[in-house]
């Protein structure tokens, strides 16, 4: 019945798609450049206590899959007092308590429990130091919050978003973790994750005042440093890409500013790290993508970072990177996360945060996504995540197409690219983006394809031919791996199933083969002329492919 159902499918989507257009792509092979950088290696999440729980440790595994070892998970909430159960938007460690005296109580079962269900699953911290444990918090209460979609957002800044009311404390704290995780784990290891300190402290996410983000910042960073001197330290995770003017100015006080922890001028900074969304709207019943709004946030921190020579070659993390705000937050305006719309999205959008930090000669080391998984919710509730209680959905698909790119990266050309000018001004609201990043290794060539709109609506399809000037001579190998209505997709196959949320063992079985990124069986057609070969494909509208060529 599924298979009939999706048949079906196939042919309206192709009935719909009869007016396709053509497209050509350039991939310069003879015109090698610099190496492809991963950047798509970095994910995160609000509520931390996921990670231990049984989905939430199986997709680690399939993030560490990816490139264990290389890949890096950043969540809120390491530091916040509870017995470790996870909510929406909340989670907890209880690793800092006090007894009756005032003296502290370390406790790090909990937020090791996390880190160890990282790193067997190949995957390493981007350690956010925060937020305030209740027995330090300048204002303690409330300090649990209860926070469901339906609620206002503000709602969840309670205690744990405010100073703390002993500087020193706040700084023995963060010392005697960094001392824990160097005992725990090694040295070696230790030195390879990043440590930044709370998040997107321009927003109410910190209670304080802007200097006093910089005081915490400061003594936790000493913190760190008197732990593990060589330690990887930066921020400051601000929110909005520049964050109005609080990045020019977090950058001024780690370089000139007088440091509240040791009184002398600067604070180290190994890395610089913003946030940058995008922002999507629901008119006349559909959704819109907001794709220049997360550009433009990412072309404006770049700017304001390559004012200054000597953070020229500092790494970036884009520390949350994403098509809007809140993973937790449901309306229709989010109706884009469980199917093509998201995957599409995300592979038009990477390529691009490369060009704005080429545009601006600045080093991007990672974009990190903020999605993950909820535990015990329903089947693609609408949360911006991964995967929906074990079954991957389509967007997890588009980083395992990232992960199989390798080499150096390759110029391309499309004459159905909307140019970066374009995007940073208005997104994709006329004519579709059709346009592909490439990389070589040796004699194996990877062309990762692209058809994107920011309007949610059925188009035609593009029939696309890719040109490769400087390829090899004779016949490669040709694999395709395809994302859309009908490949890779377990959204569209639980639709299929009538969307039930207690789905049998074997409609879950379905569901798993659904979700599979696997070869086309098809290769596509490929000619060798004198002096120019060419591969094509036909791509539906929000479909995803990749290319792998390699010749003998």
């Amino acid at each position: 019945m599924l298979v009939r159902y999706l048949l079906l499918m196939a042919a309206l989507v192709c009935s719909l798609a009869a007016e396709s257009f053509p497209v050509t792509i350039r991939v310069d092979v003879e015109r090698p450049g610099t190496e492809l950088k991963p950047i798509w290696r970095f994910f995160g999440a609000d509520e931390p206590n996921y990670a231990t729980m049984k989905h939430g440790d199986e997709l680690l595994g399939h993030l560490g899959e990816l490139r264990p070892k290389q890949v890096f998970f950043r969540a809120h909430s390491l530091l916040v007092t509870g017995d470790g159960t996870a909510a929406l938007k909340w989670g907890s460690t209880n690793a800092y308590t006090e007894d009756a005296a005032g003296n502290p109580i370390y406790d790090w079962s909990i937020v090791d429990g996390i880190f160890d269900a990282y790193l067997k699953n190949g995957v390493r911290p981007y350690v956010q130091i925060g937020f305030m444990p209740q027995a330090l918090s300048r204002k303690p209460e409330p300090y649990r919050h209860h926070w469901t979609p339906r609620a206002k957002y503000d709602e969840i800044y309670t205690g744990w978003a405010y100073p703390p009311k002993d500087w020193a404390k706040w700084e023995e704290l963060v010392f005697q973790w960094a001392k824990h995780s160097v005992e725990k784990y090694g040295r070696d290891e230790v030195l390879k994750w990043y440590w930044q300190v709370w998040n997107e402290p321009n927003l109410d996410y910190w209670r304080g005042t802007r200097d006093e983000f910089f005081k915490l910042h400061d003594h936790a960073i000493r913190a760190v440093r008197r732990a593990i001197p060589d330690a990887k330290v930066g921020g400051p995770d601000v929110a909005g890409g520049t964050g109005g003017d609080f990045l020019k100015s977090f950058l001024e006080h780690c370089l000139k500013g007088k440091n509240h922890a040791t009184g002398e001028t600067g604070t180290p900074i190994d890395f610089i790290s913003f946030h940058a969304k995008g922002a999507p709207r629901h008119i006349d019943g559909r959704v819109q993508m907001g794709i220049a709004s997360q550009l433009r946030n990412i072309d404006d921190a770049f700017q304001v970072i390559a004012r200054y020579p000597e953070l020229k070659d500092k790494p970036i993390v884009i520390g949350e990177s994403d098509p809007e705000g809140c993973a937790a937050c449901q309306g229709p305006h989010l109706a884009y996360r469980n199917g093509t719309m998201y995957s599409s999205y995300t592979a038009a959008s990477f390529p691009r945060k490369l060009d704005l930090a080429d545009k601006h000669g600045v080093n991007l080391e990672g974009a990190l996504t903020w999605a993950f998984e909820f535990e015990d919710q329903p089947y693609f509730a609408g949360f911006r995540t991964l995967a929906t209680n074990g079954i991957d959905k389509p967007v997890l698909n588009v980083f395992r197409l990232f992960s199989r790119m390798d080499g150096a990266r390759l110029p391309v050309s499309s004459d159905a690219a909307v140019s970066l000018p374009d995007l940073l001004r208005s997104g994709v609201r006329g004519k579709p983006d059709v346009s592909a990043l490439a990389a070589m290794r040796g004699k194996k060539l990877s062309v990762l394809v692209w058809h994107y709109h920011d309007d949610d609506l059925r188009g035609p399809d593009a029939e696309v031919r890719i040109d490769l000037p400087g390829a090899p001579k004779g016949m490669p190998e040709i694999t395709r791996h395809l994302i859309d209505e009908t490949h890779a997709n377990s959204f569209t196959a639980w639709q299929a199933m009538g969307s039930p949320q207690q789905p049998s063992s074997s409609q879950l079985a379905e569901l798993e083969a659904a979700s599979r990124l696997v070869p086309l069986e098809e290769s596509p057609r490929f000619i060798e002329e004198e002096k120019l070969s060419a591969v094509f494909v036909t791509l539906p509208r929000q479909g995803v492919t990749l290319l792998e060529l390699e010749w003998k």
